[in-house]
């Protein structure tokens, strides 16, 4: 039964991107071009990025991410584009029509051409005359020319191209740049005072894989030390790939300084890129992994518990999370705080009287307007949230997953201070 699903649904995901493909090649090639040359080399181009998109999701799965950079970078700046290509068409559309139908009314549609007339010699036709055609005119007798139509077509194009480069090369710039510091107050009833100001470092969604590597785990270590944090907390989705094909590209983390260590959960990429070794391979970094645990904290006498668990998508590898064994049996007049990939686990941890979720997993969105879409799986976007008594914290993550594209969620590393309330 699980076969025949994941046949469908890759049936039907293959019909949608024929489909959209299909309209970009109708919208920016066939409408733009008269037959010829110039048409069946933008059909061309048409069908290559839609198979280098395609070869981008499949060959570093197959090959691994190293290597496979020459069909990644390609295939995933062109979903991008895709994307803001058919946003722009789609808003443009009915003013297209609209204007296509008002050339009409004005008689400003290409006129049919006129047969040739042939000069008969006798009985025999041996020359012919190409007469001119009559251009179209206007109700004032002005003519408007043959090619009103091409030009408007040429003009939703150049235009629906020119916005998608513009979003597309600014997103780039963005998810390719160092994340930004963003620093989070918030309140905790339980929080012994002797704790107020405790910093915890909160960055998720490095994804190193075919275009991230060593050089972006060393920005993202080297922002996280800048702010000299008292704990740093990586809350999963790491890699695009095993340890033993990326353990080089997440060697800087071992460089990471906090006075009270570093520590992971699992995400759902992680699951996908194996977890266990990954568990490992991070031992070697001093960063520890919480799987379903939790440990004390502590400060000039006081405490607080640090709790996480695995992520969600570790029940199909026998190995989900379980908050009773991470938050079961504690001190009820400690404080909690738990590191959880999703936010969408808050309903749980609000159950189990936690106060502090520290999540990642949406990216903020990662390109507007699939906020929008996230917004249907998660509780929250990010930013700090409040469900029951729980406070829910949500990076936008430091990396990128697909296109090297960020539009509307900059990558960040959060500084999360803890005060009491």
């Amino acid at each position: 039964m699980t076969v025949v699903l994941g046949i469908v649904v890759a049936v039907v995901v293959l019909a949608l991107l024929v489909g959209v493909h299909l309209y970009v090649w109708r919208r920016l090639v066939r409408d733009t071009t008269r037959p010829g040359v110039v048409r069946r080399v933008g059909a061309g181009v048409v069908v290559a990025l839609g198979v280098s998109m395609v070869g981008a999701l499949v060959v570093p799965k197959v090959f691994g991410p190293r290597g496979t950079e020459w069909i990644a970078w390609p295939g995933f700046v062109w979903m991008a584009l895709l994307l803001y290509v058919v946003l722009a068409l789609g808003v443009l559309e009915l003013p297209r029509l609209f204007a296509l139908r008002a050339l009409r009314r004005r008689g400003g549609e290409v006129s049919p051409t006129v047969a040739p007339v042939p000069v008969a010699v006798g009985a025999e036709a041996t020359e012919t005359i190409e007469p001119d055609p009559e251009p179209a005119a206007g109700p004032s007798g002005t003519p408007l020319g043959p090619d009103r139509r091409l030009v408007l077509t040429r003009s939703v194009a150049l235009l629906a191209a020119g916005t998608s480069l513009g979003t597309v090369g600014y997103g780039m710039s963005q998810a390719l740049g160092a994340p930004r510091t963003v620093r989070v107050r918030i309140p905790v009833a339980r929080l012994d005072p002797r704790l107020a100001g405790f910093r915890i470092a909160v960055v998720g969604d490095i994804h190193l894989g075919p275009l991230l590597g060593h050089a972006h785990t060393t920005r993202v270590v080297e922002t996280i030390n800048r702010t000299n944090p008292d704990l740093v907390a990586i809350v999963g989705d790491l890699a695009d790939g095993t340890a033993a094909q990326l353990g080089g590209d997440a060697a800087p983390l071992r460089r990471l300084s906090a006075r009270h260590g570093a520590f992971f959960v699992t995400g759902n990429h992680d699951y996908m890129s194996g977890a266990t070794d990954w568990i490992a391979e991070l031992a070697e970094f001093n960063i520890r992994t919480l799987a379903n645990d939790r440990l004390e904290i502590t400060r000039g006498g006081a405490a607080f518990d640090l709790a996480g668990v695995n992520d969600v998508t570790g029940k199909s590898h026998h190995d989900g999370p379980d908050f009773a064994k991470a938050l079961g049996n504690r001190d009820p007049s400690r404080p909690v705080v738990l590191l959880a990939h999703q936010p969408v686990q808050v309903k749980d941890a609000s159950r189990y009287d936690v106060d502090v979720q520290l999540s990642g997993h949406t990216h903020g969105g990662q390109m507007f307007p699939v906020q929008l879409l996230v917004k249907l799986d998660q509780p929250a976007v990010a930013g700090l949230h409040k469900v029951d008594d729980t406070m829910l914290y949500i990076t936008r993550g430091a990396g990128f997953w697909g296109p090297p594209v960020r539009v509307g969620a900059p990558p960040e590393v959060t500084i999360v201070e803890l005060h009491p309330k």
